[in-house]
């Protein structure tokens, strides 16, 4: 039996995880999976042959910390999926400026060191959009992820300062997209496309985590979608593991880029029946070309 391991956090009481499945699946396969915390400090990495991030969610509170640990994974000869290279370039979301500078569509952004009511007008004038979007440079499960209008009033201008203070932020227009049809999400493995999932929120929210109440659906995804996701896939610096494209429509109704997941997304495998078994499979395939030198 193989021994590998899937990254994980300390608890995952408020999530939701599908990494079971495909667990499961690899027993099967003579695969068996341990789930170590990246903030376990007693781990020997060089124990396992594969390491898999999964699940550390938390990682965004000390980004630093989790890509040290990376780097130590990776230095104890574990071959680690996906790699510290591709990690180190999609853990800040200015990614997505690379992705813009090679011809793939994503959601109009204007990029901040900080926030200010000065950066915020500008961002209203420049995105037309009657409601905004703002994120922070670093950050995962819609934390401190804020929807607001393009004229907030004083009080709120400063309260948004004072809560992004030291941050480098991002601004986008609110789509309503998001809420009608919804977010897409489409899993790749080993570069192949998998399945899709449309992610709509709760009433009265805009965020498409499950964590928040979001309604998740198995999808075929539209033709233009589906392109935009093939396109981004193809423009990624490697041949990746898993990868999750997210895709929201635009005003005119086209597809725009607003995510690459690539360091630990959820891959909502219980929406389609051959999701655990494609996964294992290049989960196995990974293993193979290890013992093989490759």
């Amino acid at each position: 039996m193989t021994q590998i391991a899937f990254l994980t956090m300390d608890s995952l009481d408020d999530f939701v995880a599908y990494d079971h499945l495909v667990t499961e699946e690899l027993q099967r396969h003579g695969v068996a999976v341990d789930e170590v915390s990246w903030r376990r400090t007693d781990v020997s990495w060089n124990d396992y042959p594969l390491v898999v991030i999964r699940s550390p969610w938390d990682y965004q509170q000390d980004p630093i910390a989790f890509l040290n640990v990376l780097k130590q994974i990776e230095a104890a000869g574990a071959q680690l999926q996906n790699p510290l290279s591709v990690c180190r370039w999609n853990y800040r979301k200015s990614y997505l400026q690379d992705l813009a500078a090679v011809g793939i569509r994503t959601i109009p952004t204007v990029w901040s060191d900080g926030l200010s009511e000065r950066i915020l007008a500008q961002a209203a004038a420049q995105l037309q959009s009657p409601e905004l979007i703002i994120k922070p440079l670093i950050g995962a499960n819609a934390d401190f992820t804020e929807r607001i209008p393009s004229l907030p009033a004083a009080s709120q201008i400063r309260e948004l300062i004072a809560a992004y203070a030291g941050k480098s932020v991002l601004i986008q227009p609110f789509l309503d997209h998001v809420l009608d049809p919804g977010e897409y999400s489409l899993i790749y493995f080993d570069g192949n496309y998998s399945h899709a999932i449309l992610k709509t929120p709760a009433v009265g929210d805009f965020r498409v985590q499950e964590e928040h109440g979001s309604t998740i659906t198995a999808v075929t995804p539209p033709a233009p979608v589906l392109e935009l996701a093939q396109q981004t896939v193809a423009a990624l610096p490697a041949n990746l593991l898993y990868a999750r494209i997210d895709v929201l429509l635009l005003d005119d109704l086209l597809p725009a880029v607003i995510e690459v997941e690539l360091i630990e997304p959820s891959l909502y495998l219980s929406f389609h029946g051959e999701a655990p078994a494609r996964f294992c499979a290049a989960i196995c395939n990974r293993l193979t070309r290890g013992n093989q030198g490759s």
